[in-house]
């Protein structure tokens, strides 16, 4: 929506404080209570200490949960976080010039991955802009067309009718924000420009008690869905935040199922794990002749060379108005797909089409396991069960052997997808990591997020603390156990976003483990073509970047439980048992 500039409405004079920035606040915060909002998040700051105050009213009268973070790129993608686990948007709050630019990272990474997101911008009024006056810059706008709506708000100054003006703009904020017309949900940015005095005190009882419901849920498929014919030897693609559509279509039709780690579709009897080694190979990519992709896939090189060859039909299932994922620009794009009419995944046809695939993959799997890392093959248990005390002792002397192994990047990855379980959470950071899970970890039915709207190493940490406190919430309020929110990224990943360790005074402990594989620098980019070609010092100073930083000393500053696990032993014992509350756990790895 373009950006506008609004004037509050002639209407009942609505004015419990008598102070316009406090009243238009109260109006504004209650209203998006009323209509579902359950987290605020806001970095403090003058030019918006009245939407600082009133929100600070609703969480003493438990109609929010407040989160306070000083850094505004650690509040965007806090919210962001909450949004993904809660499927509700979170409402940030920030104060006027640099302090709105840094949501844009987060702003962006909502955009492009369809959460929603409500960002309240406090502003200098008409008089102060274009003046070089202090803390003011154009703020309108400064989003683009990230943003599904974007109002530049008037300061309220007491007009009859600015409490009804508040929380018109509120209900207009919700469904954009959520799609709930357009289809296409992401952040909104409501940009309020405040007038001294800024705010009073917010009196007892100015706040409602009451609780509002469910936010409406967003129109997700506007573009029509269609029923795919049979006939044309189809693979399903998963990208992230594809979610269990994909596997449902695949099963139904008999088709394999090429699902990344970070799809939500990783699961189910047609899943392919080894699906770029098949893409490359003749007898497998070579026979595709329709790709129906699900999500946004960011991890393989090999799924976009598919999608671009001319004799492969791509149907790609996007919702309405989001811009949908089309290597070649000559996708199909539907809201939703159907498996053809009669299909019967137990037929010979569908049966030795999907399972070459599946085998193949099972068998590629194997070999590499047994290849790179002889501590993923499965233990000999013949020799466990074994009447001769030499088998018996062999067997005991390979598992200690085992244990006392040196962490290699597949045992991380492997290990950390063992130890996660449907009430847990799994967030994937933006590092080599995410490569090796996706290239190894079997099928398993967990929640897993990773931020590859645009694949940014940024506010990792803080996503992910966002996704424990909603998935806490919604347990407590279902009476059920919350589980571990584990995060998976490298070393730069955590520095990048070694502010969002900063707990201050009064703000909840997430139960979150952060799985820190530490190669003392950025090794995907060696991976690189020019890596083989390129100076190594030239490399290393600008690309590989090396770091000796003490992440023992950094998680003791922030109040961080820091583990250290040097061997596959150590790794399982600390994955099994994580400490209460955030921890770190630090993974040496070797370059």
């Amino acid at each position: 929506m373009a950006e506008r500039t609004t004037k509050p409405a002639v209407g009942m004079h609505d004015a419990p404080t008598g102070n316009p920035a406090t009243d238009y606040s109260l109006a504004l915060l209650t209203e998006f209570v009323r209509l579902g909002v359950r987290d605020v998040v806001l970095s403090p700051g003058s030019r918006s200490q009245a939407l600082a105050l009133v929100a600070a009213e609703l969480e003493r009268n438990a109609s929010i949960r407040l989160h306070v973070r000083i850094d505004e790129r650690v509040s965007g993608f806090l919210a962001l976080g909450l949004a993904v686990e809660s499927g509700r948007p979170a409402v940030v709050i920030t104060t006027s010039g640099t302090a709105t630019a840094n949501l844009h990272p987060a702003v962006l990474e909502a955009h492009h991955s369809t959460v929603p997101m409500i960002v309240i911008t406090a502003d200098r009024p008409v008089e102060l802009r274009g003046i070089r006056s202090n803390q003011t810059t154009v703020q309108p706008g400064m989003f683009g067309s990230a943003v599904r709506c974007g109002v530049d708000i008037d300061a309220p100054h007491g007009a009859p009718g600015e409490a009804g003006h508040a929380r018109d703009l509120a209900r207009a904020a919700v469904e954009a924000s959520l799609g709930s017309t357009s289809g296409d949900p992401g952040p909104v940015q409501l940009n309020i420009a405040f007038r001294e005095p800024l705010s009073v005190a917010v009196p007892a009882g100015a706040v409602p008690d009451a609780v509002g419901g469910d936010p409406a849920p967003a129109v997700m498929f506007g573009r029509p869905a269609v029923e795919l014919t049979a006939g044309p030897r189809t693979v399903v693609v998963a990208g992230a935040g594809a979610g269990p559509a994909a596997e449902e279509l695949a099963r139904a039709a008999g088709w394999p199922l090429l699902a990344e780690v970070s799809s939500g579709a990783r699961f189910g009897p047609n899943l392919v794990v080894a699906y770029r080694e098949l893409l490359s190979d003749e007898g497998f990519g070579g026979a595709v002749e329709r790709a129906v992709v699900f999500g946004h896939p960011t991890l393989s090189r090999e799924v976009p060379a598919l999608l671009v060859r001319d004799d492969i039909e791509t149907i790609v299932v996007a919702p309405l108005g989001a811009e949908a994922y089309n290597p070649g620009r000559r996708a199909t794009i539907v809201g939703d797909v159907v498996a053809p009419a009669g299909s019967d995944p137990r037929s010979p046809e569908a049966r030795a089409w999907v399972g070459s695939w599946v085998f193949a993959s099972r068998g590629l799997q194997e070999d590499a396991e047994r290849a790179s890392d002889p501590g993923l093959a499965a233990p000999d248990l013949d020799r466990a069960m074994s009447s001769d005390p030499v088998e018996r002792g062999a067997f005991a002397r390979a598992e200690l052997a085992a244990a006392r192994a040196p962490i290699t990047r597949a045992m991380l990855a492997e290990a950390l997808w063992r130890f996660t379980w449907p009430h847990d959470r799994l967030v994937l950071g933006a590092s080599r990591l995410i490569r090796d899970a996706d290239r190894i970890v079997p099928g398993k039915r967990i929640r897993v997020h990773a931020n590859r709207g645009l694949a940014g190493i940024d506010g990792t940490i803080a996503t992910a603390i966002g996704i424990a406190l909603a998935s806490r919430a919604a347990a407590d309020a279902a009476g059920e156990a919350s589980g571990v929110t584990r995060v998976l990224l490298g070393d730069l990943a955590l520095l990048h976003d070694a502010g969002a360790l900063l707990l201050g005074d009064g703000e909840a402990r997430p139960q979150v483990q952060l799985v820190v594989g530490n190669d003392g620098g950025g090794t995907i980019f060696d991976g690189l073509e020019v890596a083989a070609t390129a100076p190594a010092a030239a490399l290393d100073r600008v690309m590989y970047t090396p770091q000796r930083v003490d992440i023992a000393a950094l998680a003791a500053a922030y109040g961080w439980h820091h583990q250290l696990a040097r061997t596959r032993g150590e790794l399982d014992q600390a994955l099994s048992a994580p400490p209460a509350g955030p921890s770190i756990l630090e993974i040496p790895l070797t370059r």
